[in-house]
C-alpha cells in the first residue's frame, strides 16, 4: 500500500474478490497474487505482436553498443482503469484490497507493457 499499487476497498463498497495466491521461486523470493484463473476465461486475448528475435539478434550483431535496462516493478509502473480496479480485488485477512497498478499475473497485461514499452521507445528500435 505504501508503494501506491493497493488500496483498502471499504467494506460498504460492493466488492467481487479473488483469493491471493503466493508464488515463490528457486530463489527463494516470493510474491502475492490474485487467483485470476476466472478472469482470464472471460477476457478477450490481446495478441499484440513482439518483434522476431532473428531480426532482433540480426540487428544487435551490427551495434557498438548494447545497453540494458532494468524497469524495476515494471507492471506497476501503469495505472489501472477504473472499471478494471473493480475486477481486480483481492481479501487478505478480512480486508478487501483493489489494485491502483497493473498486477502481475493478469492475461493482457504483458501483451499491454510491450505496446506502451514500444511505444516510449519507438525512435530506438527504428534507428536500430
Amino acid at each position: 500500500m505504501d508503494l501506491g499499487v493497493l488500496r483498502k476497498v471499504g467494506h460498504n463498497e460492493q466488492a467481487e474478490v479473488t483469493t491471493p495466491v503466493i508464488i515463490t521461486w528457486n530463489n527463494g523470493k516470493s510474491r502475492m497474487v490474485g487467483d485470476s484463473r476466472a478472469l482470464k476465461t472471460y477476457t478477450i486475448p490481446d495478441r499484440y505482436p513482439i518483434r522476431i528475435i532473428h531480426e532482433m539478434l540480426t540487428q544487435l550483431s551490427q551495434d557498438k553498443f548494447i545497453t540494458e535496462m532494468d524497469a524495476i516493478k515494471g507492471f506497476h509502473q501503469n495505472i489501472v482503469t477504473e472499471n478494471a480496479k473493480k475486477l481486480l480485488r483481492i481479501i487478505v485477512h478480512c480486508e478487501i484490497f483493489e489494485y491502483l497498478r497493473m498486477p502481475f499475473g493478469i492475461k493482457n497485461v504483458p501483451s499491454h507493457y510491450q505496446r506502451i514499452m514500444n511505444t516510449i521507445f519507438a525512435e530506438e528500435l527504428s534507428e536500430g
